[in-house]
């Protein structure tokens, strides 16, 4: 769900199209403990810079290394293992760099076509400030937070086509910009369509467009997005790696009284996740990597970012 990279994901591979959701009846998952470091340059990071003297200047470097565990587990019932329930982050997402917690339920047509529909309780859970645009001031924090829900259809078009629909609403707790025109709360639509093209027995390559809306209070916060990104997944014998790259064009609505000017933004996204199975011949047990990195150049000085992640763990399957 998010374009951009801002936490701790797990770099787990996505597999190749099962004839079922599971091969047994009962319990499945995955657990994974991975170190990362995490570099992030944003005038919106908590982490960073409490005073800032401008509106005009891109903010300071902030890094910081964390160890998270993570992981997934599901339950497949069904006379032909058809259905799913599950919770945790799923592969094909993680695998393009995305990390959503979901709680979710799927169901497989005769077709092969898979139906999900899930809850994600914690994407938009964060930490902002009350009003980032203060000068000379220590700007405070605020919780940021909201619901999201999303509907997926998976297997379309000679299996290889899939589409993901989802709303999300997003709220500030204390939010105190003075601005109107940059109020946070919105309301947030989401559509991505990809299709899954075979190179060869061992590869894959899945071009996909995303398109986002943000109805914001604000009418400077309000957005239209179009995001176009390209995947590549090799399967060597115990190797799997996965390449993305992807860019995004941010069209804002109206400009703010703020900077006087309608703010658009352009992201570049690479990512890059290597997983090696059955490390040390441990069956189910693999190494994972992954790094990320985004850029996004804006019109505005005050919007630019940049992030950087490198991780390194371990991950169990049962």
């Amino acid at each position: 769900m998010k374009p951009r990279l801002t936490v701790l994901t797990l770099a787990f591979i996505v597999s190749s199209a099962q004839a079922q959701l599971a091969e047994t009846t009962g319990f499945s998952g995955e657990i994974s403990l991975n170190a990362a470091f995490i570099a992030s340059e944003s005038n919106f990071n908590t982490d960073n810079n409490k005073t800032i003297d401008s509106l005009n200047h891109s903010a300071d470097s902030d890094s910081s290394v964390v160890a998270a565990p993570l992981g997934n587990i599901a339950y497949t019932f069904g006379t032909q293992l058809n259905q799913q329930v599950y919770a945790g982050t799923t592969r094909s997402d993680v695998a393009i760099g995305t990390l959503a917690f979901q709680l979710g339920y799927q169901y497989q047509l005769p077709s092969g076509t898979v139906l999900d529909v899930s809850y994600l309780p914690t994407i938009l859970e964060g930490e902002t400030w009350r009003n980032p645009y203060q000068v000379g001031v220590a700007r405070r924090t605020t919780d940021e937070g909201g619901n999201a829900y999303r509907f997926q259809v998976k297997g379309l078009i000679d299996k290889n086509f899939n589409l993901d629909l989802a709303y999300a609403n997003k709220e500030i707790d204390k939010e105190e910009v003075t601005d109107r025109s940059l109020a946070r709360d919105a309301d947030i639509y989401y559509i991505k369509g990809d299709y899954r093209i075979s190179l060869d027995r061992t590869s894959i390559l899945q071009p996909a467009f995303t398109y986002i809306n943000q109805d914001a209070d604000g009418k400077a916060e309000s957005f239209d997005s179009y995001g176009l990104e390209l995947s590549w997944f090799k399967f060597i014998n115990r190797h799997r790696l996965a390449l993305t790259g992807g860019y995004t064009l941010e069209d804002y609505q109206s400009k703010s009284q703020t900077f006087t000017k309608t703010r658009s933004d352009d992201t570049l996204s690479l990512f890059a996740a290597y997983e090696y199975q059955n490390v040390f011949d441990w069956q189910d047990w693999s190494f994972i990597s992954f790094a990320g990195y985004s850029q996004t150049d804006s019109n505005i000085t005050f919007y630019d970012e940049k992030e950087y992640l490198f991780s390194l763990g371990f991950s169990y399957r049962f």
